[in-house]
């Protein structure tokens, strides 16, 4: 094993929903449309346009920041950050350097740097013999999250942004799909033997959890053969080959200074403080449930285990349903019952949350099996006239839980197989003979008895 510990900082960039672009009027859509159908002036940059802040982007990266616990700035400014490329139209991107709109916090056990508002930039498309730009992206509100280096493990980054992108979707803040580039992973990476950082190598654009995971592991892998070897681990930036599962170098990495920042000249400087509705207690009262308590309500509230509390808390369909079932009852016994039921049969969200408490009670008090359970949820599915105790009757299913008569036919499942002592052999064949409908636990009692 390395001896190595690698250290990880992620930079994460989302691309938030609003109605329009970050700096201009041009519809926020840069996915649903035309190549080059959703673009002005501004957006493109043309000499003489003036740039508006977006208050909604604003908002919304204070609303993360909030749910973070971070430092939400009193005053806040925009940025030029200059360089060349075909994507940038206006030959600099207009970002935040010294003065972000949030700084601290913590996600999911990770520190955070800070929080800050940028415009994306547009979408190049590159085939053998040509090279096109959609202006579509060019201008689109992105927020860009910057954790402090952490993260020790590549799986400890992948579950991070997980939870980021889960908390972006609870918030409304953005839709977060990294298949689209909504959400984009780069990730920092170093590995040394002590506490000193190594030479740090930026991976860019990672579009999936399972590229940040080979990606971080394949880095580590390659920095720690070229340490073995008695070499130097060069600071670069490197992109990832998905088919190839390995990093390439792209270019040496630029520091702060490269982009020659400087506050831009056409936004106004925002006082966060003198914005009533930028105020900290209001912001915290448009939160909803975030994913990590709502994850514990599932846990400390009804005593689901860890692995179910995550799946509901990231369905949200059906979480909701869940929810609907806890406003019915507060049965622990009940509602673990349900979540059994619908994380095996998600077709049992179609039953009114009314009818599936009441299957489970009839589940809990003996009178159906959970064979007979499941027939009676298929049928309670779209169905809101019919109770599921109606459904167990018309169809049989009502366990028999008489003694006297199931000792009659324990009898009789004896008589039949005089040289058998096992009990759950002579269970099965009692349960047989009444076609499913003998009570298990009170036939097994009875069979202990008599044998």
């Amino acid at each position: 094993m390395s001896d190595y510990k690698p250290t990880i900082g992620l930079e994460i960039h989302a691309e938030l929903r609003t109605r329009t672009k970050m700096f201009c009027d041009s519809a926020n859509s840069p996915f649903d449309s035309e190549p080059n159908t959703h673009i002005c002036p501004v957006c493109l940059g043309y000499p003489g346009t003036l740039p508006v802040i977006n208050k909604e982007a604003v908002r919304q990266v204070l609303r993360v920041g909030a749910a973070a616990k971070g430092k939400l700035a009193d005053y806040t400014e925009f940025d030029r950050k200059n360089y060349f490329y075909p994507d940038i139209p206006k030959g600099y991107q207009i970002s935040q350097y010294k003065h972000p709109l949030v700084e601290g916090g913590e996600i999911a056990g990770v520190k955070l740097t800070r929080i800050h508002l940028e415009e994306d930039t547009a979408n190049s498309k590159h085939s053998e013999d040509s090279s096109l730009v959609d202006f579509n992206r060019a201008g689109v509100p992105l927020m860009e999250l910057v954790t402090e280096p952490v993260i020790h493990d590549a799986v400890k980054a992948s579950d991070f942004a997980k939870e980021l992108q889960l908390l972006l979707r609870y918030l409304g803040a953005s839709e977060a799909n990294m298949e689209k580039g909504e959400m984009r992973v780069e990730a920092n990476i170093s590995i040394s033997k002590d506490d000193e950082l190594g030479t740090k190598v930026e991976v860019k654009n990672l579009n999936s959890f399972r590229a940040v995971e080979k990606a971080i592991k394949y880095e580590v892998d390659r920095q720690t053969e070229i340490l073995e070897r008695g070499e130097r681990v060069a600071q670069e930036t490197r992109g990832w080959d998905e088919n190839k599962e390995a990093t390439f170098s792209q270019r040496a990495k630029e520091e702060s200074h490269d982009y020659r920042y400087f506050p831009d000249p056409d936004l106004p400087k925002l006082f966060i403080g003198e914005i009533p509705e930028f105020a900290l207690g209001e912001l915290a009262k448009s939160l909803p449930e975030l994913p990590w308590e709502r994850r514990e309500r599932y846990m400390k509230g009804i005593e689901l285990t860890l692995e179910s509390a995550e799946s509901y808390t990231r369905d949200i369909e059906r979480g909701q349903y869940l929810d609907k079932l806890i406003d019915l009852t507060s049965n622990k016994t009940l509602l673990k019952l349900a979540s059994n039921y619908i994380a095996t049969n998600p077709s049992v969200l179609k039953a009114t949350p009314e009818s599936v408490i009441a299957t489970m009670q009839l589940i809990s008090d003996g009178e159906v099996s959970s064979t007979s359970a499941k027939i009676i949820l298929k049928e309670l599915e779209g169905n809101n006239d019919t109770l599921p105790r109606q459904i167990a009757e018309k169809n049989n299913l009502i366990q028999m839980s008489n003694e006297s008569e199931l000792r009659l036919i324990a009898e009789k499942v004896i008589a039949e197989n005089p040289n058998v002592k096992i009990v759950d052999f002579l269970v099965g064949q009692g349960i047989k003979a009444t076609k499913g409908r003998a009570n298990p636990q009170v036939l097994k009692k009875i069979f202990s008895e008599l044998v």
